[in-house]
């Protein structure tokens, strides 16, 4: 793997179209900082929304020049959240990011019926990516932030979700593992029954394009040796590109474990509206919010 493990990321951007990005209240350093390195890279075009005076002070002290810029002013964060949503619902934008305000007024802002951006009938889910230099390639991972305890149907979607994003991002069929604390269906534990119901649907065809299997315990899905020593045969097993968590408590800490111990880069989107939204948490690194517009960005 790369230095960075993320390299593949830029190559496909560059190969792709300038994607349109809108920054909802982007007026904090690392999100700027991140905007700037994406711009610069020919990525993205960018409009901020937010206090102008503001938004040029930290551009300046981050030494990026705003002449490539356009930058809306607006005097609340409320404001801002809603005029970036209203540039990216009226086809101004390609993407939209979370800048420097809570998760629940940003996606208060995407939900509402009359002027959000979520697409009728649609579910949203959250997708991360994960660059883990011990693991030898990127993986993909789901949810980890939106939805609490999903349920088969809502699974579905997350693996279509999932598989999707891997193959925007080059990957061609996907290796979908269905994470359980056991390879075993045992009937009390919802995890395993439902992924063998996921791993049925795979066998009737309900996830073209993708290997899946499951139950897997984490440990199968990520390393052969364990996969070899307990017996288990898998085109998946030990070489997933992508994990399905049976809820966000284990996608989260499975998340946080991979950046906060294991210096693991990564990127995040919400999938399920009109144009990919960038999620990334107020404390995340310039770096995480860079790759989150980089990976966006094939998506878009």
């Amino acid at each position: 793997m790369d230095k960075t493990g993320i390299s593949f990321l830029f190559k496909k951007n560059n190969k792709q179209t300038t994607r349109r990005l809108v920054v909802a209240n982007g007026v904090d350093l690392h999100t700027l900082e991140a905007v700037g390195r994406a711009k610069n890279e020919n990525i993205v075009t960018v409009t901020i929304t937010g206090d102008k005076e503001q938004i040029i002070s930290n551009f300046k002290k981050i030494g990026i020049t705003t002449d490539s810029c356009k930058i809306e002013h607006c005097t609340t964060a409320e404001e801002a959240v809603a005029r970036a949503v209203d540039l990216a619902r009226n086809g101004k934008a390609d993407l939209i990011m979370k800048g420097l305000i809570g998760t629940d007024v940003f996606m208060k802002a995407i939900l509402n019926k009359e002027r959000g951006l979520l697409t009728k009938g649609a579910m949203l889910s959250h997708v991360a990516m994960l660059f883990n230099d011990v693991y030898h390639k990127p993986i993909f991972i789901s949810d980890v932030a939106i939805l609490p305890l999903p349920d088969l149907l809502q699974k579905q979607q997350m693996v279509k979700y999932l598989v999707s994003v891997a193959q925007k991002a080059g990957i061609k069929r996907p290796k979908v593992a269905f994470i359980a604390a056991t390879e075993k269906v045992i009937e009390k534990m919802p995890a395993c029954t439902d992924a063998a119901a996921l791993k049925k649907l795979w066998e009737d065809g309900a996830f073209p394009g993708a290997v899946c299997d499951g139950p897997m315990a984490l440990d199968l899905a990520v390393d052969k040796r364990s996969a070899e020593v307990k017996g288990f045969n898998s085109p998946v097993a030990g070489d997933a590109d992508c994990l399905l968590f049976p809820n966000i408590e284990s996608g989260n800490v499975f998340y946080k474990v991979n950046t906060m111990f294991c210096n693991a880069r990564a990127a995040a989107i919400v999938m399920g509206t009109m144009i990919p939204a960038i999620l990334s948490s107020r404390g995340d690194s310039t770096d995480t919010k860079y790759y989150s517009i980089a990976l966006a960005s094939l998506i878009g």
